[in-house]
């Protein structure tokens, strides 16, 4: 899976922190990063948050997203150099200083990049993939990917030396895979469309139970 790296100019403001979020948790779906959504979702607003407190309201400031290798990166630019987050322990009175101490008990690695035009405070959260541009290993995909092997042994897809299918090769055998067993629903007379419903159901069930 292709995880390109991006990033979205906004200004920091209390109101543009939900959109953020939303953002943030729209591409790590579109990522397969569902396990790492409402920690990713947390630093966010605690990054710019911090922003909006220590540099000041509607300071213009840039959110970049991107892998580190297997740990999704999140970085806040903002054009002041002087105000730099500090890890506080603040106490249970407290009513500031527990914004980098929610990120370094999110995270597990946090820092801060000094450059000519601005400062990066940024931190990597770890995925869970195997490699970069691989996905979590949950049990169905594991089921799905052992079918496609095996689907793409018996078509003849592949050479004698099968390995793992690479994404553009799986892709088109999860497609011949679901008309195959289309065509078998039919041959035994059920109903294709309800069928289909069912599993889009059932998916977006195990889905939304992933993200609790």
């Amino acid at each position: 899976m292709s995880r390109k790296p991006w990033d979205l100019a906004f200004s920091a403001e209390p109101e543009e922190v939900a959109a953020l979020r939303r953002v943030m948790r729209l591409h790590l779906g579109l990522w397969g990063l569902h396990e790492v959504t409402d920690g990713a979702q947390l630093c966010v607003s605690e990054l710019v948050s911090n922003v909006i407190t220590h540099v000041g309201n509607g300071t213009p400031a840039t959110l970049a997203v991107s892998m580190n290798g297997t740990y999704l990166r999140i970085e806040v630019h903002d054009p002041d150099t002087r105000a730099l987050p500090t890890l506080m322990a603040a106490d249970a009175d407290s009513e500031g200083g527990r914004g980098m101490a929610l990120v370094d008990a999110l995270a597990d690695r946090w820092g801060v990049q000094l450059r000519p035009d601005r400062k990066v405070t940024w931190c990597e959260l770890a995925t869970g993939l195997t490699s970069p541009t691989g996905h979590v290993e949950g049990p169905g995909v594991t089921r799905a990917q052992a079918f496609l092997d095996l689907y793409a042994a018996t078509k003849q897809r592949c050479r004698s030396s099968l390995g793992r299918l690479s994404t553009a090769v799986a892709e088109e055998a999860v497609i011949d895979v679901i008309a195959d067993f289309l065509h078998w629903l039919r041959a035994h007379g059920c109903d294709v469309d309800e069928v289909l419903d069912r599993a889009q159901m059932h998916f977006e069930e195990e889905l939304s139970g992933s993200e609790l």
